[in-house]
Formats: C-alpha cells, sequence, structure tokens
C-alpha cells in the first residue's frame, strides 16, 4: 500500500494572505507589522512546521489580545502559528531572526 506524503504548503500563498489582512491586524489588533522567520524562509518546511511569525504592536497588548492574534492567524493559515513579539527577543537570537525574516 503506497504511503501519501503531505507537503506543506508554500511560503508565497502565506505571505499573500498574511498581507492581504494586514490593514485588519493594523485596525482590530494594533500591529505595527509582521515578519515571517524560521524553516518556511530557509526553505526548510517539513508537513509537521509551524509558522513562525513576528510581530510589532503599536502599544503592548495584553495577553488575551495575543492569544487571540495567534489563534486567528492560526485558523485562516491552517496551521500552527507560533507568534513571537519583536520586543520580547533576546539580543543573540533576534540577531540571527532579524537577518532572515521576511518583513511584510
Amino acid at each position: 500500500m503506497a504511503t501519501i506524503v503531505r507537503r506543506p504548503p508554500p511560503i508565497e500563498p502565506i505571505i499573500q494572505q498574511l498581507q492581504n489582512i494586514l490593514p485588519q491586524l493594523r485596525e482590530e489588533y494594533d500591529v505595527e507589522w509582521l515578519g515571517v522567520f524560521g524553516s518556511y524562509v530557509r526553505n526548510e518546511q517539513h508537513a509537521e512546521s509551524d509558522i513562525d511569525i513576528l510581530v510589532s504592536f503599536r502599544s503592548t497588548p495584553g495577553l488575551l489580545k495575543y492569544i487571540s492574534l495567534e489563534q486567528y492567524l492560526s485558523d485562516l493559515l491552517g496551521m500552527r502559528v507560533d507568534l513571537v513579539m519583536e520586543s520580547a527577543l533576546k539580543p543573540e537570537i533576534g540577531a540571527r531572526i532579524r537577518t532572515e525574516v521576511h518583513y511584510l
């Protein structure tokens, strides 16, 4: 019996979806900007990969708003989203992420 291999989606439609909803995210979640980083940007994603999204807010959100945004993006994209606040990055990790992030 053949094994079905599930391929992860390419990054281009993900970027397009995020760009399309960015005005709404600015309005509803006070998002300043978004960026994608990690395995999708490096083209190393696999079927179980999540999508790593770096976010900057105009003002620091409460925990519920942050979790709500992460869940909204997961539902929209149909995959697990790892939402990372730019302001919470540690210097050494932040420097590495900033070299590969695809800003929207």
